[in-house]
């Protein structure tokens, strides 16, 4: 049974085709859309401000997902592949969406549909990743755009990780 904890009441609100995994806490003022996965040893709290996550999202194992208070939540969309231990912090990934693993996208950054954060990044506050490229680095600044082939495989990614998810529930 996964750890889905309340916070000051609020219960976290999962849809019903959603994978949680046993070892996942996911607390508070969340929100999980359909066909999305939460995967082991993620870390999802809600508590001073609100996580959405929409459909066909994968959070990959270890990640961590915060808010912070008086600033934003997290609000992440549909389609979106968030790699192992990355580190989501009060920002906004938009639909088909790409973030690699042990990236970090911090307070009020941006990243845009069709955009791809590369593996082990550092989005600084208040950036905002284009649609269609790819940014890399510490600070993460824009490596290249993205090819066709990139942008063809995110969808690819979601799908992988629905059918996944389905096996284990």
């Amino acid at each position: 049974m996964s750890n889905i904890i309340p916070y000051k009441g609020i219960l976290p609100k999962i849809h019903d085709s959603v994978f949680v995994a046993h070892n996942a806490c996911v607390a508070g003022d969340v929100e999980i859309g359909e066909d999305s996965s939460i995967w082991f040893g993620v870390q999802m709290r809600g508590d001073v401000d609100i996580i959405r996550i929409g459909r066909r999202t994968n959070i990959q194992d270890g990640t961590i997902i915060h808010v912070t208070r008086k600033v934003s939540g997290t609000y992440i969309g549909d389609g979106v592949t968030v790699g192992h231990a990355a580190i989501l912090h009060a920002c906004t990934i938009h639909d088909n969406a790409f973030i690699g693993m042990g990236a970090i996208v911090m307070d009020e950054a941006v990243v845009e549909s069709g955009a791809m954060v590369a593996a082990g990044a550092v989005v600084t506050p208040r950036k905002r990743v284009p649609a269609g490229e790819l940014w890399a680095g510490n600070p993460a600044k824009k490596l290249r755009d993205l090819t066709q082939s990139d942008l063809d495989f995110f969808p690819v990614s979601a799908d992988n990780y629905v059918r996944l998810a389905k096996d284990y529930l």
